[in-house]
């Protein structure tokens, strides 16, 4: 975590948590939701929901999404949130806490640049998603680093597992939706 934040954190700890207005997607990719965007619809639909989702406005900015991605942690009841300064904005998901991305040099890096270490399982569910676990933690594979990922499962590297979708946060311990348990 940044030295700024530790020290915001300091200096205004009573800072209300922020819940509904960011945004992770299935491709790594950060998203703003204001007020008129919360009120269209939950950022995904989860397991069961019915009506329109409503992503918001994908950020663009590299210094902002870098300054998110270094701040990206998640608390003790898995609610993955991005310290900003003092407050804490809680991360609404698509899918999971990390995007894996699979680079030519064999190793799993998360969609924030972190290392993810030995994967320790390989999941598919049931539309096909492949999901790995590593000491990082749960992750879903990048759609455009598929052909990398059945590489190594041809190859013997990774044994998928079947797994439903709507299990994947208790596998994971994640919860992907912090708005929906929100307090007021």
């Amino acid at each position: 975590m940044d030295e700024i934040v530790k020290a915001a954190m300091a200096k205004w700890p009573n800072v209300p948590d922020c819940y509904g207005w960011l945004g992770l997607d299935a491709r790594g990719h950060w998203y703003m939701r204001d007020d008129r965007t919360q009120a269209q619809g939950p950022f995904a639909l989860l397991f069961g929901d019915e009506g329109p989702a409503a992503k918001g406005s994908m950020l663009r900015h590299d210094k902002l999404i870098e300054f998110i991605q270094r701040n990206y942690a998640a608390d003790a009841q898995g609610r993955w949130f991005f310290q900003n300064g003092p407050q804490r904005v809680f991360v609404e998901l698509e899918a999971t806490p990390y995007i894996w991305r699979l680079p030519p040099d064999g190793q799993v890096v998360a969609h924030t640049g972190t290392p993810a270490g030995e994967v320790q399982a390989c999941l598919i569910d049931e539309a096909g998603h492949l999901y790995l676990r590593t000491p990082l933690g749960l992750g879903r594979v990048h759609t455009a680093d598929m052909a990398v990922a059945a590489d190594r499962v041809e190859a013997g590297q990774w044994v998928p597992e079947p797994v439903r979708q709507i299990d994947l946060p208790a596998i994971g311990g994640f919860d992907p939706s912090p708005a929906r348990g929100a307090p007021g």
